[in-house]
């Protein structure tokens, strides 16, 4: 038999839908169905905010806790089709949602970015969408870099709770 140091397996089965949709070939568009969903669905998708061009919405499986993206509401998959009206919105969304994690999570920094095409790491490559990732200092430990494993510390419930009051309150 065969022994094991206490942190040689970890397991993350939250991820295994999505592991399974990605490698399948074929993938629903989730941000098109939070958009043509009822409003009532909104947290159960984590739809967080809708404006008139873009909306924002939660990563079901973030890189931290309130990992969060800022998409076109148009299925489009190329940041240069999209209208002025609507990179204007997706940049003031951006700034609302760099305030509302703020002002919940109080993170150290940012990351926010693109990801345009599968090879630069889109797990949904149809549907152009920003990433906005809160950073703490130290949040990069052991875990993900020997592990391979994320801590995420809040229920994702929870922390959609939260984002949704501040994005209520904000003003763009």
């Amino acid at each position: 038999m065969e022994s094991s140091t206490p942190f040689e397996r970890l397991w993350a089965p939250w991820r295994m839908p999505w592991i399974r949709e990605s490698s399948d070939g074929v993938s629903e568009c989730f941000i098109c169905d939070a958009i043509h969903a009822a409003q009532e669905e909104d947290r159960e998708r984590l739809l967080l905010y809708r404006g008139e061009e873009a909306l924002i919405i939660m990563n079901r499986y973030p890189y931290s806790n309130g990992h969060m993206m800022v998409a076109p509401r148009r299925h489009l998959s190329d940041p240069r089709q999209l209208t002025p009206a609507e990179f204007a919105e997706v940049g003031l969304l951006t700034q609302l949602g760099l305030s509302a994690l703020e002002a919940v999570m109080h993170p150290h920094g940012f990351n926010i970015g693109w990801n345009i095409g599968r090879i630069s790491g889109a797990g949904l490559e149809q549907h152009l969408h920003q990433h906005i990732v809160p950073r703490w200092s130290g949040d990069t430990n052991f875990m993900p870099v020997v592990g391979g494993t994320k801590v995420i510390s809040q229920d994702l419930w929870e922390t959609y709770d939260e984002l949704k009051v501040a994005l209520e309150t904000l003003k763009i």
